[in-house]
């Protein structure tokens, strides 16, 4: 299985770390959450694959020595499938041909192992990531690290990922882009890829680098509605002995971790793979020749293939944040926000008496206007200026007075009590004063509520609450964990 693996991601021209094959243990995190409880201790589900290196051969005799049944795949002799075709080629070929290659198999593998220990290692000490969603990345740290540009380039991909949570890995370009990014120190300048924003971090000349995510990016990311309603939730976390098997999981692989002088592939491209495994004498001539005709026989078969466009419609009903400048969130349901918040509301007991009619108390007016929906959306400039706004507000009769000059959503307040105003004054003072210490890049990326009229009530992140009668709780949880990249998604 390896071994056709190998040859299709040769003839694609993956590097050295897809070269390497399918991995013995992974994490796998499901793209999907219906509830913020499932992430609260998030460790996916532990993959493990025991039976990766045995043969078909060694199959056949493990399941006949034990009398168990097996079932052939129809579709294995099909030649329309690539996996299929490279198998019936090598099916004849010698053993000297089949160890070689798992030879240089193994060595990715080595490779892979170091290069993943390097980006724990990078992660642990160059990064520290916000409650509020964005990640700061010590470049002073990567200098003095000193690490070799593949490693570089997965540690980039893996905190951006991170940050935007998508499922889409870096590439080419792109990968060649922000590693001359990172390698520049300090930083100076700014630039958006893979779906983050990065910039010289405020107040760090340059020393440190801001990782945002873009709100812009023409990848978007998704608005998940649960539905289920907010209730007391119990907490059914994974049990200790998981997070212990990983833990020595992870300590038992560090053990293993070669040094940098004895990795095989470091400073090698995939187009040149099989030359340094000649050079270094993993394969003979003939092997290395046998190789070079498969992956000329599978690029000629892909190239022949009709050109795949891909396709960013979201899946599961998920809406896209780029389709609409907000998305409905009724009363006690639980939104999934760019894949990274999970932020539901719901109504003090007072109000909830005024909406059903019991009581003339609380401000039914500015919380739902018609209806018991809010909408979630990016924080913009505008909020900014209306929490300035706001924060100047008197009195109910001195915000009237200035309606003509502030934002129509301010003046939207005349019919709120001045209690309720000068609990909206005194939140947005205090919002104004937490904005300021968050860069301004990355306050774009966090969420709000507002109304069906469009009146900012809530930015929950920094416990903006535009009405006393209003209950917003927004965590920042994001899905897959900082490390999980693209292979971790099912």
């Amino acid at each position: 299985m390896q071994a056709e693996l190998f040859v299709i991601r040769l003839s694609r021209n993956s590097g050295i770390l897809g070269l390497a094959g399918m991995p013995f243990t992974s994490q796998i995190f499901s793209a999907h959450t219906h509830s913020h409880t499932e992430v609260s201790r998030n460790y996916g589900i532990l993959l493990v694959r025991p039976f990766l290196d045995f043969s078909k051969e060694d199959m056949y005799k493990i399941c006949q020595g034990s009398d168990q049944e097996w079932v052939e795949d129809p579709t294995n002799q099909s030649l329309l499938y690539a996996r299929n075709r490279i198998r019936m080629s090598l099916r004849d070929a010698s053993w000297e041909f089949k160890n070689e290659l798992q030879a240089v198999i193994s060595a990715c593998r080595e490779t892979r192992v170091y290069i993943d220990y390097v980006c724990r290692y990078l992660m642990s000490k160059a990064v520290t990531v916000s409650h509020l969603g964005y990640a700061v990345i010590d470049l002073e740290i990567l200098n003095q690290s000193k690490v070799e540009d593949i490693c570089l380039s997965k540690f980039i991909s893996l905190v951006l990922q991170f940050i935007s949570q998508r499922h889409r890995p870096l590439r080419g370009n792109t990968s060649k882009l922000l590693v001359g990014y990172m390698r520049s120190f300090p930083c100076k300048t700014s630039l958006t890829a893979a779906g983050c924003f990065l910039s010289p971090a405020p107040g760090s000349g340059g020393m440190k680098a801001l990782v945002c995510c873009s709100v812009d990016s023409p990848l978007p990311s998704n608005v998940g509605l649960s539905h289920q309603h907010f209730h007391a939730e119990q907490e059914h976390y994974t049990p200790d002995e998981i997070e212990q098997i990983i833990a020595d999981g992870k300590s038992y692989a560090d053990r293993l971790v070669p040094n940098a002088s004895d990795v095989p592939f470091l400073e090698v491209t995939s187009n040149s793979v099989l030359t340094e495994a000649r050079r270094l004498g993993m394969i003979s001539e003939s092997t290395h020749t046998k190789l070079l005709s498969l992956q000329k026989e599978e690029i000629e078969h892909f190239k022949s293939k009709s050109e795949v466009k891909a396709d960013y419609k979201t899946k599961h009903g998920i809406k896209s944040v780029s389709t609409s400048p907000s998305e409905p969130l009724p009363l006690g349901q639980i939104c999934c926000f760019m894949n990274r918040f999970f932020i539901t509301w719901k109504l003090s007991e007072v109000s909830k008496e005024a909406l059903e009619g019991k009581s003339r108390c609380g401000c039914k007016s500015c919380i739902v206007g018609h209806d018991t929906v809010l909408e979630v959306r990016n924080m913009s400039e505008q909020d900014w200026l209306y929490l300035s706004d706001l924060s100047k507000s008197r009195t109910l009769g001195n915000l009237q007075e200035q309606s003509n000059s502030l934002d129509r959503k301010v003046a939207l307040r005349k019919d709120e009590t001045d209690t309720c105003l000068d609990h909206a004054r005194v939140s947005a003072q205090r919002a104004l004063q937490s904005l300021e210490s968050i860069p301004a890049a990355a306050r774009r990326g966090l969420p709000v509520l507002v109304n069906s009229q469009g009146l900012l009530l809530s930015i929950p992140s920094i416990d903006f609450q535009g009405c006393s009668c209003l209950m917003v709780s927004a965590t920042f949880k994001p899905k897959v964990p900082l490390g999980g990249d693209h292979s971790s998604f099912v």
